[in-house]
């Protein structure tokens, strides 16, 4: 295959990076997939076959970055790798490691004849005290000495990527990312979470419920970056769903799929401090420029990360019993 389709996917071991492979093989590229040295091959069992390749590095060692780009050449990078451990990626100063890091992966990238990166981004960006229906050109960011390390990182390298694409000649874009569910996601995190307790006799103790959220199906957004980079458009696109949904809405919904809605405990924890009440992406962009639509409705995502999550825990105890 021409050099000119050969993306090096980083993070490709995680939760959404994992999702991109299948969608990027679709499409014609050539995949290499990068996971950390002590990462394990097997993250990626459920989405690499044969045609992907799969690679060690240490990305937040330079040397590492130079020898990874010289190996492979690639002609698109598509950059997930950062800090994502749940409970900690927030407030940690490793956000400004992985910052250095991106900024030393794209200059790479661009020296030995790179000609389009797409590096994942966060909703977090948005200035959350101002949040509602947020639009990539006109609604504001996050701003001043509050800003948690991530979001402050994340702010910042994606205006050294413009700058550097423009300066470069580059084409780069940007997938700010919301929220998103489904198959392989953390077990800490809100939907993952909730699933296990209900479905291992639990209680799950929720916020109110009350705020105002769009989430995305882990396949649509794996999906939404592969159209991202494989078309031409520049710039941060938000990539999200248009289904707006509360937080207790979808939580009630998972909880009556799994026929165990006494088990559901809203109010039983404080929300957390400065959350907002609304928080939606305007996804114009990614619909009308990008050209991409989601497959999965809400109902239908959920149902099937419900499945994923009964057959993985089936597995685990049939393992604990043998």
């Amino acid at each position: 295959m021409s050099a000119e389709r050969r993306v090096l996917v980083t993070g490709a071991g995680g939760f959404i990076g994992r999702a991109s492979i299948a969608p990027l093989l679709a499409a014609g590229y050539e995949v290499h997939a990068v996971i950390s040295p002590a990462g394990a091959a097997t993250d990626l069992a459920s989405a690499v076959s044969s045609r992907v390749q799969v690679r060690r590095a240490d990305l937040l060692d330079p040397a590492a970055i130079e020898v990874l780009i010289d190996a492979v050449r690639p002609s698109h990078l598509l950059h997930f790798a950062w800090i994502a451990t749940p409970g900690v990626y927030w407030q940690s100063l490793e956000n400004h490691r992985w910052l250095a890091a991106s900024q030393s992966l794209l200059r790479s990238f661009h020296a030995r004849g790179g000609v389009r990166v797409v590096m994942a981004g966060s909703c977090a960006e948005y200035d959350w005290s101002r949040a509602g229906v947020c639009d990539e050109l006109t609604s504001p960011l996050a701003h001043g000495a509050t800003v948690p390390p991530y979001a402050a990182c994340k702010i910042a390298l994606q205006r050294s990527l413009d700058e550097f694409g423009s300066a470069h000649g580059l084409s780069t874009a940007w997938g700010r990312i919301f929220f998103q569910y489904g198959p392989g996601e953390p077990r800490q995190r809100l939907v993952a979470s909730v699933i296990v307790a209900l479905l291992t006799g639990r209680e799950a103790l929720c916020t109110h419920g009350r705020q105002i959220r769009s989430f995305l199906h882990v396949a649509d957004l794996g999906a939404a970056f592969a159209a991202l980079l494989d078309s031409d458009v520049v710039g941060a696109v938000n990539l999200g769903s248009a289904e707006r949904v509360s937080i207790a809405e979808l939580l009630q919904q998972l909880a009556r799929q799994i026929g165990r809605p006494e088990l559901l405990k809203l109010g039983a924890r404080e929300a957390p401090p400065g959350e907002p009440a609304l928080l939606l992406p305007d996804t114009g962009r990614l619909r009308d420029e990008v050209g991409f639509r989601p497959k999965w409705a809400l109902d239908a995502g959920l149902a099937d990360t419900v499945r994923w999550w009964r057959d993985t825990l089936a597995g685990e105890a049939l393992a604990l019993g043998s």
